[in-house]
C-alpha cells in the first residue's frame, strides 16, 4: 500500500533545485514487433478516415452505424433523428475531423491525405458558424486553432494559409473577452461577434495558452498570448479551496469563483495540464505557472490522493463544495498520470513521477478489468476513508465488481476518449518499461475487435456489456489523439520526442525550445482565504450528443 509521511513529502518537495531532467528515457528500445503494432494503428486510422471521407467529408463527425440504415423502418428513424444522417456537425460544421486529423496524418506520413486536408482547411469560412450553434472558445481553440498551428509547424511552415486561417478563427474567438475582463466567456456568436453571457469553468478559460501564444510567436503580435496568459494568471491568483486547486466554476463577468468544487476531471483538467506545459513551451521566466502546478500537485497528494480497497490502486478523488472527498474517477481525469510524469521530470521530482506512474497503472486497470478491455467513462472506488461519491450508493453488483477489481463502473460508455492511452504513452517514453507497449497493443486489439464496423470505428455503449451495442459516432479526437498516441507509442522515440515537443490537450504537438535548467522555484505557494460564492448554473462538462439517455444502439 502506498503511504505518505509529511516529513518525507517535505524533503521531496523542498530539495535543492537541480537541472531539469530529460522527459524521455534516453535508452528506449522498441521490440521487433513494434513495427507490426504501428502498422496496425495506421490501418485503423486510414480505415476510419476512408469511411469519414466517403460518408461525411467536410462535416465534423462520421456517424458510422447510420450508413447501413436502408429499410423503411430505419429510414423513418433517420428522418426523426438527425444524428442518423451519416454525419454530425457538433463543432460548427467546419470539418473538425479533417483539421483535427492533420497533425496525425503528417506524423504518419500520409502525405496525400495531408495535402487534401491543407486544401480543405484553406477554404474554411470561419466568418460564421455553419450551424445555428454558438462557438465554443475552448473546443475551437484546441481542435481548430491547435490543429492548424501544429500542421503549420510540422510541415516546416510550408503552408502559410494554415497560419492565416488560425489567425482568422482566433480573431473571432477574441470577442469572448469583454472590456477589461481577464476571463473569456465560454461561447461566442460568430455572426454577431458577441459572447454568450454565462458562467464558465477553469478548463474552458484556462486552456488557451499553448495555442494563443504559439499564434503570437508566429505572427509577431503578443495580443493573443496576452489574452490567454492573462486568463490563467487571473485564475492562479484567485482564492482557492485548497492551495493551487481553484474552484471549478468561474464567472467571467466579475472574475470570481463559483462554488468550491475541486477536481482533476472534466471542467478543471486541462487548466492544470497547461500550467506546466505552458511553462515548458514558453520557457517563461515567470515562475507562477510551474509553481502553481507544483502547488496543485502538493495539495493533491496531501488531500486528494487515495488508495483503493482492494487492489491498492492510486486515484485522485474529488473535493466538493461541502469539503467532502468524493471517491470518483473518470476517463477524462486519467490524463493526470501523464501530466504528473511530464511535470515531475521537468521539476526533477521523483516523488511526482512515481505517483504519476501509479496513477497510470490505476487507470489502465479500468481497461484491463472490463469485458472489452476498454475503460469506462466514469467509475468510483472505495478507500480507507469510505466510499462517498455524492451520487447513488454502490449496489450489490457494484460491490461485487469492486471486490474483484478495486473500482466499479458508474457509466460504462466509451466515446473514443484518449486519456488512458495518453498517460500510457508518457509512461513508456519516460521509463522504457515494455509493459506500456503491451498495454497499447491490448488496446489496439480491443478496438479492432469491439469498435470496428463496416464503415469505420464507433464508440461502445457499455465497455462491460457488448450486447448493449455501439455509439453512432466517430469523434474527431479519435483521429487527433487516440490513434496519434498509439502510433507514437510504437514509433521511433526520437520522432516527436517529448524533449522537443509539447502536446496541446488535443494531442497537437508544438515545437518547444531547448529545455531550461529549471522550471519554477521549487516553491509551494500559500493559499488565500476562500469563501464559497454561489452563482448561476455551470456549463455542462465535456457535453456529448450521446449521453445516457440518447445513445444509439447498433441495429
Amino acid at each position: 500500500m502506498l503511504t505518505y509521511r509529511p516529513a518525507t513529502l517535505f524533503l521531496a518537495f523542498s530539495a535543492p533545485a537541480i537541472l531539469a531532467a530529460n522527459v524521455q528515457n534516453p535508452n528506449l528500445q522498441l521490440p521487433p514487433d513494434a513495427v507490426v503494432q504501428k502498422a496496425a494503428v495506421k490501418k485503423i486510422f486510414t480505415d476510419s478516415f476512408a469511411a469519414y471521407k466517403k460518408f461525411a467529408f467536410g462535416h465534423d463527425d462520421l456517424s458510422p452505424l447510420s450508413q447501413s440504415l436502408s429499410s423503411p423502418f430505419l429510414e423513418s428513424r433517420r428522418t426523426a433523428n438527425p444524428c442518423m444522417l451519416g454525419f454530425s456537425d457538433g463543432r460548427n460544421g467546419w470539418g473538425a475531423s479533417i483539421v483535427d486529423a492533420m497533425s496525425t496524418m503528417y506524423i504518419m506520413g500520409l502525405d496525400d491525405l495531408f495535402q487534401e486536408a491543407v486544401t480543405f482547411s484553406s477554404n474554411i469560412d470561419f466568418s460564421k458558424s455553419q450551424t445555428p450553434d454558438s462557438v465554443s472558445v475552448f473546443e475551437t481553440t484546441i481542435r481548430y486553432l491547435g490543429g492548424l498551428l501544429s500542421a503549420f509547424e510540422l510541415s516546416d511552415q510550408k503552408y502559410p494559409v494554415l497560419l492565416e486561417k488560425a489567425k482568422e478563427v482566433a480573431d473571432k474567438l477574441a470577442f469572448a473577452w469583454v472590456g477589461q475582463n481577464a476571463l473569456p466567456f465560454g461561447f461566442v456568436n460568430f455572426t454577431a461577434n458577441s459572447p454568450t453571457m454565462a458562467t464558465s469553468n477553469i478548463a474552458e478559460a484556462g486552456t488557451l495558452t499553448l495555442e494563443w501564444s504559439t499564434l503570437s510567436s508566429h505572427i509577431g503580435d503578443q495580443t493573443y498570448a496576452n489574452l490567454a496568459v492573462g486568463a490563467v494568471r487571473h485564475i492562479a491568483n484567485l482564492p482557492d479551496p485548497l492551495p493551487g486547486l481553484p474552484a471549478q466554476g468561474i464567472d467571467p463577468q466579475d472574475g470570481k469563483s463559483v462554488g468550491g468544487y475541486v477536481t482533476w476531471g472534466g471542467g478543471s483538467d486541462s487548466y492544470f495540464e497547461y500550467l506546466i506545459k505552458y511553462a515548458r513551451l514558453s520557457n517563461t521566466n515567470d515562475p507562477l505557472f510551474a509553481n502553481t502546478w507544483h502547488t496543485a500537485v502538493d495539495s493533491s497528494i496531501k488531500t486528494l490522493l487515495r488508495t483503493s480497497i482492494p487492489g491498492n490502486h492510486v486515484y485522485l478523488a474529488d473535493f466538493d463544495d461541502s469539503r467532502k472527498i468524493r471517491h470518483i474517477g473518470s476517463h477524462l481525469a486519467c490524463f493526470n498520470g501523464g501530466n504528473w510524469i511530464l511535470g515531475g521530470k521537468l521539476l526533477n521530482n521523483d516523488t511526482i513521477v512515481n505517483i504519476g506512474l501509479q496513477l497510470a497503472d490505476a487507470c489502465w486497470n479500468t481497461y484491463a478489468s472490463t469485458q472489452t478491455g476498454i475503460g469506462p467513462e466514469s467509475f468510483a472506488f472505495i478507500s480507507s476513508d469510505g466510499n462517498f461519491t455524492g451520487g447513488t450508493p454502490a449496489n450489490v453488483a457494484d460491490l461485487k465488481f469492486n471486490a474483484q477489481h478495486g473500482f466499479y463502473i458508474t457509466d460504462g460508455v466509451y466515446i473514443q476518449r484518449p486519456e488512458v492511452l495518453e498517460t500510457n504513452f508518457y509512461a513508456w517514453r519516460a521509463t522504457g518499461d515494455t509493459k506500456y507497449l503491451d498495454r497499447a497493443a491490448s488496446a489496439v486489439a480491443s478496438f479492432d475487435k469491439f469498435l470496428q464496423t463496416p464503415t469505420g470505428y464507433a464508440g461502445i455503449n457499455d465497455v462491460n456489456n457488448v450486447a448493449n451495442g455501439l455509439v453512432d459516432d466517430t469523434e474527431s479526437f479519435w483521429f487527433a489523439e487516440v490513434l496519434k498516441y498509439l502510433y507514437l507509442t510504437f514509433d521511433d522515440p526520437n520522432h516527436i520526442s517529448l524533449d522537443e515537443y509539447v502536446f496541446n490537450t488535443e494531442a497537437h504537438p508544438f515545437k518547444a525550445p531547448p529545455a531550461k535548467s529549471m522550471y519554477g522555484t521549487n516553491t509551494i505557494l500559500p493559499s488565500k482565504p476562500f469563501t464559497i460564492q454561489s452563482g448561476p448554473p455551470l456549463p455542462a462538462i465535456s457535453p456529448s450528443r450521446f449521453d445516457k439517455n440518447s445513445r444509439t444502439h447498433q441495429e
